[in-house]
Formats: structure tokens, sequence, C-alpha cells
């Protein structure tokens, strides 16, 4: 009886830190294991097409995370997406004409924001817009051009 119950406690240990492994995988995929402290300064930027872009998506710098995407809004007058970035107050050296681009990385096709250095001598603070922005690369359109390219050769010959 003993080898049976000594069975069944280390079968139970294996499938408890299998529960662990997943839910830190988890964390991992959704970026809610390095969550930020709140604490930064919010700048906003402007963008045609956001892609899949979600809250809580990394800004980075030089491949670097400075920061994250605080908010997601529709502008019904521009017709445009307004991004919130929240910036780590250690990172207060951006110039103010930063170029912001969206970014597509890894297997399951996140989006994040990256921040291209400008030359200007002033910084981002608090509430500045990035007035210089790329939006998200939509697959199915650059498909769909790819396609209408193709049919066109094939017409003209």
């Amino acid at each position: 009886m003993s080898r049976s119950r000594s069975l069944e406690i280390l079968v139970g240990s294996f499938m408890a830190a299998g529960f662990v492994a997943l839910f830190f995988l988890a964390m991992q995929v959704s970026n809610l294991s390095s969550a930020s402290t709140g604490e930064g300064y919010l700048v906003a930027a402007r963008f045609d097409n956001i892609g899949s872009l979600k809250v809580r998506s990394p800004v980075t710098m030089a491949g670097v995370r400075v920061g994250r995407v605080h908010g997601i809004e529709y502008d019904s007058e521009t017709y445009e997406a307004v991004v919130s970035l929240r910036i780590e107050s250690r990172f207060d050296k951006i110039p103010d004409d930063s170029f912001a681009k969206i970014f597509t990385a890894g297997l399951l096709g996140e989006q994040y924001v990256g921040l291209d250095p400008g030359g200007s001598d002033l910084y981002l603070k608090e509430g500045d817009q990035i007035s210089l922005t790329q939006p998200a690369l939509v697959l199915e359109e650059i498909i769909g051009q790819f396609l209408f390219s193709k049919a066109q050769e094939g017409e003209s010959k």
C-alpha cells in the first residue's frame, strides 16, 4: 500500500509542477509578468492603423523596453487611433522628434511600438505627442497588393 501511496504523491507533485509551469508560460505570453509600477510619463502617438496592438504591449527603443502602451482610443474627427504610451521615468532623454512605428514580433504575431530617436535637443515630457508615426503593416493588404500586381503583369503579357 505504501508504494502505491508514494506513487500517487509523486504523480500529484508532477502535476502541480506542470500547472505552475503553465501559469508562468501564460504570464509570459500575456505580458503580465513584467507589469510596471505605473511610474513615468505619458506621451501620445496617432496612427492610421494599429493592427492588433493592445494595451500593455511593449514600447521599445533600440530593442530595450522603455515603456508600455497605456491606452488606445479612436479619434472620430481625424479617423485615427490615438495610442497613449507610458515611458518609464528613467528614460527621460528621448528626443521630441522621435519616430514611432508599430512592429510585429514573435511567432504569435504580438505587436509593439518601436521608437527611433530623432536629432532634437528637446526631449519628450508628460503630455507631448509624437508626430512622426508609421502604421502597422497588415499582412492581408500586402498579399492583396502582391496578387493585384501579379494579375496586372499577367494581363500586360
